[in-house]
């Protein structure tokens, strides 16, 4: 069987990682990008290049072959909630996701509960009994503490530091170098600063930064 073809939605950063650790699994193949602001035909990456060869509205009409999956590489979204309700919008069958684990991720076999399209980075590590769920993102070296929940399109952002009993909501965004204390809950589309010392429940849709982390605004 030949190696899969994924269509990524996104462009460079996230989507070029995604790209070189599909590349170090070497069951996939990218055949390009989905970008709304790049025109067709642009190369992503400053080494190697990968082509733009639509835009999101093209998504249906890729994946109508069945040997396409798709990855989508979005972290820190920008108006995170209405950005989060296109994305469902596009209803991907979840069988069309392509998951990306690196292979010097950390994950406790069978102790652990994986969703669709996720993305999972170098030396990233896993506690038992977590739930990441589709869309998650995890960069390198950050860690999840066990009991914990990321609900979809939870990003964790480079040696960031999840507690045990956390729960993560849709689109949060946890910042590089941050921590979150156990037991906290972070509300939905709230961005954590970076560098950020979490020691208390965050409402949805709020930026909090700081030691200890506090409110800045609400968006």
């Amino acid at each position: 069987m030949g190696k899969k073809q994924i269509v990524i939605l996104g462009g460079s950063g996230i989507g070029m990682i995604a790209s070189s650790i599909i590349d170090r699994i070497g069951d996939g193949e990218v055949i390009g990008f989905l970008n709304d602001v790049e025109s067709i035909g642009t190369n992503i990456g400053k080494k190697k290049k990968i082509k733009v060869i639509g835009t999101t509205d093209d998504l249906s009409n890729i994946i109508r072959d069945k040997n396409i999956c798709v990855f989508i590489a979005y972290v820190g979204l920008l108006n995170e909630k209405s950005t989060y309700e296109k994305i469902v919008l596009l209803d991907i069958p979840q069988d069309r996701y392509y998951n990306i684990v690196d292979p010097s991720a950390i994950i406790p076999t069978d102790y652990c509960e994986l969703g669709s399209g996720i993305l999972i980075a170098p030396l990233a590590q896993l506690s038992p009994d977590v739930t990441i769920s589709d869309n998650c993102i995890l960069l390198a070296n950050s860690f999840v503490g066990h009991d914990s929940y990321l609900d979809r399109f939870a990003h964790i952002a480079t040696n960031a530091v999840v507690g045990a009993n956390v729960h993560v909501g849709k689109g949060v965004h946890v910042g590089s170098n941050s921590v979150v204390r156990e037991k906290i809950h972070i509300g939905d589309y709230s961005v954590i600063g970076a560098g950020a010392v979490v020691v208390k429940d965050v409402p949805e849709n709020c930026i909090v930064a700081g030691n200890p982390a506090k409110v800045l605004r609400y968006k």
